[in-house]
Parts: structure tokens; C-alpha cells; sequence
């Protein structure tokens, strides 16, 4: 991994020490008044930007690079690039493609930030860098307490991204900082017009970074379309498809079956090719299984507690209990059943004052999803 100046911009040389801290800058609004906040709190702040692999996974973006240059130029603050081309195709392209093609729902950005963002991009700068603090435009809180710090869901819950950060280390949370977890986007939005930041209107990606604007099966390649069955619980065929990867489980469109009551996808067998439909009180699920599991609150996180969580980033967290947690994995049952975790996703878990106690990869064991054709 490479950590270098960014070219073509005259950036003002590195003074790391005590306040210093490096933003991860996007090019877009959010890490850009992220860096311009802590500039203004006396920070002695560094901008990096991650060179990643481009549209449809291939050439790198340097767009946002550009972007986010002239920001730290307009702030007389020195600007990096970070090559990590070949980490992220290995770290978070192939995972997405194989977890597709294996018939689950991957969630490509909590693996970036669990393993590279603030894994291996983090080794990588405080070797470049001596020991600093890093600082990001998410919308969630690190609170500080007691001398200990705590994953926080941000104050603007329609915003808030806390289910895509669980996978942080907590040893990390004391030196992570994120300025905009007590504000709204629209909040934002004015403190980067009244900083005079030149990507102040710039309009907010909800694409998948590393797709662009296209669409991410093309990324999967030929394995995304190969054709197999949809069958009913019983495995009783009632249709075809054209590649698991264009379903996931609580799907309801796009299934190509007439129905009086209306089909779910309940499952996918990616070994066996088949999406497994049925109704929709089927796709509903009490108990809920994750590994692969990252705890920041292990006092709360303990068989029998009271807690909440959710299975996708929308939404409220909800009442349930935890069963098991121990040896990387985790067991809840949820007080009301959930529509349709998905296997591939994540289930984080929360106390009812908005801290994250942990999260895991959703499974499912095999003998639940024994279907036939």
C-alpha cells in the first residue's frame, strides 16, 4: 500500500504531532466539512484520499481525488493519496462477487470499513504517519465517557450509519473522530456554503462506489447470469431464472410468477442455482444466527440481554434478546418476528441509548435451506 502526495495541487508540508488528525476524504461534502470543523477546532488535520478501482470495478476514479485536493488546498492543508487498487479488489470486490454468486445479499461498504478503511488503511498511514487520529464524514457519534468511548447511532436517524461501522475495532474508537454525527445533512450543507467549500452543491452518490452509476452485476461477470430454477419450499418448480445474483431474500418483484397472494423470495441456493419463493408470512424469522462477529460493548453483549437490532441499515432498531455470543458468533430472537434477514447482511445490535454493542455476517445454518429440484 502506497501513501503519497497528491500530484499537481502545492500542498503545504506535513506537521504531525499532538492534535493531528487525517480525514479520509471522499471528494464530496460530508469529508469535506469534516476536515474544514476540525481545522477550525485547532486540529492539525491531513487529508487522504483512497484510490480505488473505478466504474464496473476497473480503471481507478480520479475524480474525487481532484475534488478533494482543491478542498485541502482551499484549507491549506496537505492532501495524500492512498493506491489501494489491488487491497480493495481483494478485500471488498472479490468478497462482494463471491458472496453473490452464493446466493446471499453482501454489504460491500461494512466490509470495506471493517477491513480496509479502518484495518489496513489505518496500519498503513500510522506507519507512514507516526500514531494520529483519523476522522471521517460518517453521520454516527463516538461517545466519551468515563475514559471510555462507545459507537453511537448519529443524532439524524434517517442518516445515520452507524450498521455500516460495527466491524471497528474498539480499541480504534478513542483516536476515530466524527464530526457530523451531531448534525443533519441539510446542517451540513450550510457550513460547506458558509466554508465557501467548492463541493457545496455537489450531489450526493447512493451508488455502490466501486460500480459508479452502472450496474453492479456486471461487476460478477458471466456468473450472474447463468439460468436455473425457482422452485416453492417443497422444491417444486414454478419458473426459471436468469442468475441468482438478481435476487435476494424478502424479494418480491421481478420474479416473473403469477400469484393470487403475492411471492417472496424466502431463499437462494447458490451451489444448487435455486431462488425458493413462497408467501409472505414465510419470509418472516424470529431467530436470527450472524458470525464472524465484531463486539464493542462486551458487558452488554451476553446471553440473556435486552437489547435491539436490526438487519438492514434502514429503520429502527427492535426489541430482541441475545441468546448466544461467544466464539464468534451470535444468536438473537427477535420479540416480534423479522421480515427477511438476508444472509450476507449484517445484524447490529444496539442499547436503547443508541450505542452499538457489536454485529456479524447474517447465516444461515445449511440444514435450514435444504431445498430440492
Amino acid at each position: 500500500m502506497n501513501i503519497r502526495p497528491s500530484t499537481g495541487f502545492s500542498s503545504p508540508s506535513p506537521s504531525f504531532g499532538p492534535r493531528s488528525v487525517v480525514v479520509l476524504m471522499s471528494g464530496g461534502v460530508d469529508s469535506s466539512v469534516t476536515a474544514w470543523l476540525l481545522k477550525k477546532e485547532g486540529w492539525h488535520v491531513a487529508g487522504l484520499t483512497m484510490r480505488i478501482p473505478g466504474q464496473d470495478g476497473g480503471s481507478s476514479r480520479s475524480c474525487c481525488g481532484r475534488d478533494a485536493a482543491e478542498v485541502a488546498l482551499s484549507l491549506s492543508i496537505p492532501h495524500y493519496i492512498a493506491d489501494l487498487e489491488e487491497e480493495f479488489r481483494e478485500s471488498v470486490i472479490s468478497p462482494f462477487v463471491e458472496s453473490y454468486l452464493a446466493g446471499e445479499t453482501p454489504n460491500p461498504c461494512a466490509d470495506c470499513n471493517a477491513g480496509l478503511k479502518f484495518g489496513r488503511l489505518w496500519d498503513a498511514v500510522e506507519e507512514a504517519f507516526g500514531p494520529v487520529s483519523l476522522a471521517t464524514g460518517h453521520y454516527a457519534r463516538v461517545l466519551r465517557s468515563g475514559g471510555g468511548c462507545a459507537l453511537a447511532r448519529g443524532k439524524d436517524v434517517s442518516k445515520d450509519q452507524s450498521y455500516f461501522l460495527y466491524g471497528i475495532r474498539r480499541d480504534r474508537l478513542p483516536n476515530l473522530f466524527l464530526p457530523l454525527g451531531d448534525r443533519s445533512k441539510e446542517e451540513v450543507r450550510e457550513l460547506a456554503r458558509e466554508a465557501k467549500l467548492s463541493v457545496a452543491e455537489k450531489r450526493e452518490s447512493m451508488e455502490i462506489c466501486f460500480a459508479g452509476e452502472g450496474d453492479y452485476r456486471r461487476i460478477i461477470g458471466d456468473g450472474s447470469s447463468r439460468p436455473g430454477l425457482i422452485v416453492d419450499e417443497r422444491g417444486a418448480p414454478l419458473g426459471t431464472h436468469g442468475g441468482v445474483s438478481n435476487f435476494t431474500v424478502g424479494q418480491r418483484k421481478g420474479l416473473g410468477i403469477a400469484s393470487r397472494e403475492g411471492l417472496y423470495v424466502l431463499g437462494i441456493d447458490g451451489e444448487k442455482n435455486l431462488v425458493v419463493v413462497g408467501p409472505r408470512e414465510r419470509a418472516f424469522r424470529r431467530m436470527v444466527r450472524a458470525e464472524e462477529t465484531n463486539v464493542l460493548l462486551p458487558d452488554l453483549l451476553v446471553p440473556g440481554a435486552a437489547l435491539f437490532g436490526k438487519t438492514r441499515s434502514r429503520g429502527e432498531p427492535v426489541a430482541l434478546t441475545v441468546l448466544e455470543c461467544e466464539g464468534g458468533g451470535l444468536i438473537v430472537r427477535f420479540e416480534e418476528p423479522h421480515f427477511a434477514p438476508a444472509p450476507g447482511q449484517r445484524l447490529v445490535v444496539y442499547d436503547k441509548e443508541g450505542r452499538v454493542a457489536g454485529g456479524g455476517v447474517i447465516r444461515r445454518r445449511k440444514e435450514e435451506e435444504e431445498w430440492t429440484a
